[in-house]
């Protein structure tokens, strides 16, 4: 049973509290949620999955999960017919890996077009004999907003990432940065919508930390 008095489905997932509340995890066919939704039992925070326009009616925030490649990502949204509802969206969205990356505006992984919801875009590392890709383990993270998404999280806390891509880094959108090879966005911010590039459900306490703070936005 999820926490928060949130029941389990028929199909064993978990739904919000009667009334509606909670975070809406997207389905769109593109992520193994089991690790985000282990790390929202752990925490009590209430949560369901969206599987069409009419679930988002049941949330206050919502969560694009995402793995692997992001032109195959973008293409498993657009075949769920919930792109509109998406980008129309006015409360809180949180992207997570490729998740975040379906945020920007184009990705030079299969040369695809995405949400454009901030506009940046997404990039491949270069190999380098010190930096090899994918980008995999642990680097620290230098927030450089004032934002609820990093209260209680230092300067310089490390979080887990695993990805080829990266998103370029921009003064106006970037909520916090890192460098491998080159100093990019670990996360992204613009209006209710928010990415991160590294996976908080595997950062230890303060990705705990970054999704609680996310549940109160």
């Amino acid at each position: 049973m999820n926490a928060n008095n949130t029941q389990p489905s028929p199909t064993g997932e978990a739904t919000p509290p009667s009334g509606g509340g909670g975070i809406g995890i997207i389905r769109y066919g593109a992520g193994n949620i089991f690790s985000l939704t282990a790390a929202l039992d752990r925490l009590g925070i209430a949560y369901g999955m969206i599987h069409n326009e009419a679930d988002f009616e049941q949330f206050d925030r919502y969560i694009i999960p995402g793995v692997g490649h992001a032109g195959a990502a973008m293409q498993k949204l657009q075949n769920t017919g919930l792109v509109p509802k998406i980008r129309s969206l006015t409360k809180p969205v949180l992207g997570i890996c490729v998740g975040m990356q379906l945020l920007t505006e184009h990705s030079e992984e299969g040369d695809a077009s995405l949400l454009n919801l901030v506009p940046v875009k997404t990039m491949r590392f270069t190999d380098s004999a010190e930096c090899k890709v994918p980008h995999t383990g642990w680097n620290r993270v230098y927030p450089e907003k004032e934002n609820k998404l990093f209260a209680n999280i230092p300067q310089g806390s490390h979080f887990y990432f695993v990805h080829s891509y990266f998103i370029e880094h921009n003064g106006a959108y970037t909520l916090s940065s890192t460098t491998y090879n080159n100093k990019f966005s670990a996360s992204i911010w613009l209006d209710n919508f928010y990415g991160v590039q590294f996976h908080p459900e595997k950062s230890g306490t303060y990705g705990e930390t970054l999704l609680t703070n996310f549940s109160k936005i």
